[in-house]
């Protein structure tokens, strides 16, 4: 299972539309999962209905929190995509042997079965996060909370009985041009993504959905990578 968690404090202002972008992901069998970080005051309209549109593109969640709330949401959201997408594929099952996808019509014991097995696959599965952090110059501030949200995160993982791997994207990217730069690549090891911090620079436009795309490109396999480099929708799409 793969996800991607975008953390962002506003809008997209450069390049490909992002909710086109987290369809292609949710094509590709991708969640994606925003994060609006905010401060005392709210964001701007236009803002939340963004974060709103990609989540629901992407067929993830998105949830508005402040600071000191960004590392128990990272979690929760983690969690309970795995649980989602195991409760689809045991719903694609149920359908086949009955017709249903329903898991409170069951008995209380079939029930009790099913849900103990969605429990278990969630805790066993193999699970890749992919983070893409928004640093943009309005996100400086929020740089510390950003960092032991992950940390936290990367605990989470590391508790888990399946194989938990983590890769970290910031955008825009470092060089002139660059849509996202890739930070951390798939990992385990929490000293690795926790240095990376040290390198970062907050700057720039908002090329939410090109970031989201570059994510893409890395979590898929290389046919797959190539088909969408080549021409197409994805290719003229822009803002």
């Amino acid at each position: 299972m793969q996800q991607i968690i975008l953390i962002t404090d506003g809008c997209s202002n450069v390049g490909l539309s992002p909710v086109v972008a987290a369809a292609q992901a949710q094509a590709e069998e991708i969640v994606v999962n925003v994060i609006g970080v905010i401060d005392d005051s709210p964001m701007g309209g236009s803002g939340h209905a963004e974060i709103s549109q990609i989540a629901e593109a992407g067929g993830g969640m998105s949830r508005f929190v402040s600071s000191r709330q960004l590392a128990q949401t990272m979690q929760m959201m983690t969690r309970k995509t795995v649980v989602n997408t195991i409760q689809q594929i045991v719903g694609k099952e149920l359908r086949t042997i009955l017709g249903h996808d329903k898991i409170e019509e069951l008995p209380p014991t079939e029930r009790a079965q099913v849900v103990k097995v969605i429990d278990e696959l969630g805790e066993t599965s193999s699970l890749r996060v992919a983070l893409l952090i928004d640093c943009s110059a309005s996100m400086k501030d929020k740089l510390p909370a950003v960092r032991e949200a992950i940390r936290d995160l990367l605990l989470s993982l590391q508790a888990r009985n399946g194989k938990s791997e983590i890769c970290v994207f910031h955008f825009p990217g470092g060089t002139y041009g660059e849509e996202a730069q890739l930070d951390a690549d798939w990992t385990t090891e929490l000293a690795k993504v926790e240095n990376l911090f040290y390198k970062l620079i907050m700057k720039g436009t908002t090329p939410t959905g090109p970031a989201i795309l570059t994510c893409i490109r890395h979590m898929v396999g290389q046919n797959r990578r190539r088909s969408l480099d080549e021409g197409g929708l994805l290719s003229d799409y822009v803002v």
